[in-house]
């Protein structure tokens, strides 16, 4: 049996179709190229999802579904299948008693982006790239460091000035070649291209190579297999780039394509900070592409993504799967991070809250039903966001001093 059933990558504006042995960016078309895999061939060879049964709980335990074509390529730093968590009194409040939590903060260098980090900088390895060079908002930036230092790769990154201390500190230590930049996501960018240009490096930002998704697509993968191989009602996704999101929707319909689900569809939703909202005010006027969002700001930094590459297949997913978008206020997302935090325990980045504050919207306009099953997506850990926390501690006691009475 084949390690992996990669057969091609293809543009899914056009449908021009590559070679998946060559290294490949974007199409002519300028579009984002997807990883395209022999799905007849893995249908007849696994059967069913209990050829999973004694795998390692891992991302690699679905390597038939990822691009890395030799095990020997696999570059990890322990990417354990992360935990689906019942949120019984925040969702008794909420009037959502269906409330899940998909917990990213515990992957390797604490977000959801050491999938995508793990799975691209593997595929490059194999395809013998060298140097790597994207942007970011802070956490793929530190993803990508740690992965590209463990399998002896240089990376070039440029950062917003005002991104959180911690991810600029992470991939200094991981020995990224680190640059600030006065700017937006967007700014940097630009940089990066004109860095690609000049120096042949190979371009590793978001969706301008066609493996960082299909590490973010075993979130899908992961939350079918913890659900028995069903799909919950919704799936409520914080929406910058929207990898994640695309990856979602692509691994529901490679596993309805074999055979491991069924024909149900969980309503997807993209969700954003009112200060940067690209992708609702596009929903909302049921365009297929989204248009640049001036002077964006939100304290959910890592959703501060002014205009995505990939935002016409965001769309299309919502549109798909009868799902939505929705903005929600900056004060709401700090709200429900200390909500989550003393309803939970579960200390959650502001991302991850903006997802719990739309499912509370959207509950209370009923379009979730109180018994429905739905799926917030935490994308990384609180402890990355320091800045977020409003609460201040107690006057300081002296030794002699005793607590009052509540």
């Amino acid at each position: 049996m084949k390690y992996s059933y990669l057969s091609h990558v293809e543009c899914p504006r056009c449908g021009a179709v590559y070679a998946a042995n060559d290294v490949q960016t974007l199409c002519t078309c300028g579009a984002p190229l997807l990883a395209v895999y022999d799905l007849e061939r893995l249908r007849r060879d696994l059967p069913g999802p209990g050829a999973l049964a004694g795998r390692p709980t891992n991302l690699w335990r679905y390597h038939e579904l990822l691009p890395v074509r030799s095990q020997d390529a696999v570059v990890s730093l322990g990417e354990s299948v992360t935990p689906l968590l019942a949120l019984p009194r925040l969702g008794a409040a909420i009037d959502i008693p269906g409330l899940l939590i998909k917990d990213e903060g515990l992957l390797p260098t604490g977000s959801f982006k050491a999938r995508g980090a793990a799975v691209g900088v593997s595929r490059a390895k194999e395809l013998g790239i060298r140097e790597l060079a994207m942007p970011t908002n802070g956490n793929a930036g530190s993803a990508w460091a740690a992965y590209a230092a463990r399998a002896g790769l240089g990376i070039h990154i440029v950062l917003p000035s005002t991104a959180p201390a911690l991810p600029r500190n992470e991939c200094l230590m991981t020995g990224a070649d680190l640059y600030l930049v006065d700017g937006l996501i967007s700014d940097a960018g630009r940089i990066v291209g004109r860095a690609v240009a000049r120096h042949g490096w190979f371009d590793a930002s978001t969706l301008k190579e066609p493996y960082r998704i299909e590490g973010k697509k075993t979130m899908g993968l992961e939350i079918f297999e913890a659900l028995g191989w069903r799909v919950p009602d919704v799936i409520l996704y914080p929406t910058g780039g929207g990898v994640g999101l695309i990856g979602i929707y692509k691994a529901l319909r490679e596993l309805q394509q074999i055979g491991w689900l069924g024909g149900k569809t969980p309503r997807l939703v993209a969700v954003q900070a009112s200060g940067c909202a690209p992708i609702v005010r596009a929903f909302e006027e049921r365009r297929e592409e989204s248009s640049f969002w001036p002077d964006s700001a939100t304290v959910a930094f890592g959703i501060n993504v002014p205009k995505a590459l990939g935002d016409f297949l965001v769309l299309r997913a919502l549109y798909e799967t009868d799902g939505c978008a929705l903005a929600v206020d900056d004060d709401e997302i700090l709200s429900e991070l200390e909500g989550v935090g003393r309803m939970e325990g579960l200390y959650v980045c502001p991302e991850g809250a903006a997802t719990l504050a739309a499912a509370r919207k959207l509950r209370r306009d009923g379009w979730i039903a109180p018994g429905e099953t739905v799926v917030a997506i935490n994308t990384g850990s609180g402890v990355k966001y320091v800045e977020a926390v409003r609460r201040e501690p107690r006057a300081i006691l002296d030794k002699e001093a005793e607590i009052p009475a509540p």
